[in-house]
């Protein structure tokens, strides 16, 4: 295998959002009612949305309308890859999966890269533990430079030696194995022999952030961005670390600039949402969680949550119900869906 030639088909790992690790804030609040309740919220979203591990699921999918495509699942709260192809009819299935949040990568030649949010999970799987789903993509759900990067190398990219690339490609497997101690140290192992590798870079940070290490974490996008100031997805990533360790002038900064880069990206709209929430601008933070949530409904990063907690601090309990009702629509195994679901009674009374 010519791996040089195979690079820029190399795909970066998502980021997670910080909306499932970042610390609560204090209510400001009048009512009692409302400080309760927004507190439960933000313990909401402290807790990792994932089912017992022993039980695996196997993810049966279509991808409409029909054709060929690359597909990649990756981890959206936990470091895992995973990679396959469909058939003509745009058919793919994926074995042996954790009940988790994933983030569903398809590319098409032609089209380019297109990502959704999906959940897996006992609610969502018939008798079997088979989770079944369709994906109709639309043209604007694409991103048409993945394509072109794919077809073209940098002088950057040939300067990576061949072992970096196996060491790389080694981490991938390592990943889709679990065994996230290996892949770090293949990644690691990979900088050192090409120091200029930002995909590589970039990886260790989502490693590092889905771990919980956001200082190291920061770090290795900031690497990453100094190797390849082009590059996406450490800018976004690095976006997402920065409102977790609540460093918000800068956070704003590189929201702002990933969601221009990318007007459709969920996570970065999601991201510039979550910062002004943050700064108390709610009525921007708005704006763009509602963007988040309309770009991918069930997205990782939770816009409904942040909404509801905008909503409570409003006064504005039926709208807080609302968008509740709507994240449990998509995640429907959240940990604490039953005490949200008591919450939405309160709120509608």
């Amino acid at each position: 295998m010519n791996f040089r030639r195979s690079l820029p088909e190399i795909r970066c790992q998502p980021c997670l959002s910080p909306a499932c690790l970042q610390s609560g804030v204090p209510c400001g609040g009048t009512r009692r009612y409302n400080r309760i309740a927004v507190l439960r919220f933000w313990l909401l979203i402290l807790v990792a949305a994932a089912a017992p591990a022993q039980v695996l699921y196997e993810l049966s999918g279509r991808i409409g309308p029909e054709g060929r495509a690359s597909v990649t699942l990756f981890g959206a709260t936990h470091p895992f890859t995973t990679s396959t192809f469909t058939d003509e009819s745009g058919r793919f299935t994926f074995k042996k999966l954790a009940a988790a949040t994933y983030t569903l990568a398809v590319f098409q030649p032609g089209r380019g890269d297109a990502r959704q949010t999906i959940e897996v999970g006992p609610s969502l799987a018939d008798a079997h533990n088979r989770v079944q789903l369709t994906i109709t993509l639309r043209d604007a759900d694409f991103d048409p430079t993945s394509d072109r990067r794919r077809h073209s190398v940098t002088t950057r990219e040939l300067a990576i030696p061949e072992r970096a690339l196996r060491d790389y490609v080694d981490a991938q497997r390592d990943l889709e194995k679990r065994d996230v101690e290996a892949a770090e140290k293949h990644l690691e192992h990979a900088v050192e022999l090409a120091p200029r590798f930002a995909n590589a870079w970039n990886t260790l940070g989502t490693i590092a952030y889905q771990t919980r290490r956001f200082p190291l974490a920061e770090q290795r996008f900031r690497q990453s961005l100094k190797q390849d100031p082009t590059a996406y997805e450490p800018l976004v990533n690095l976006g997402g670390v920065l409102v977790t360790v609540h460093k918000l002038d800068e956070a704003l900064e590189v929201n702002v600039h990933a969601t221009l880069t990318r007007p459709n990206d969920a996570l970065a709209n999601s991201q510039l949402g979550m910062t002004y929430f943050e700064l108390g601008q709610f009525d921007s933070a708005v704006k763009y969680l509602e963007r988040a949530r309309q770009l991918d409904p069930a997205h990782f990063s939770h816009p409904q949550l942040f909404l509801a907690e905008i909503h409570l601090r409003r006064g504005q309990k039926c709208e807080a119900a609302r968008v509740l009702e709507d994240f449990l629509q998509y995640h429907p195994d959240y940990p604490q869906a039953e005490i949200m679901r008591q919450n939405i009674v309160e709120l509608r009374q």
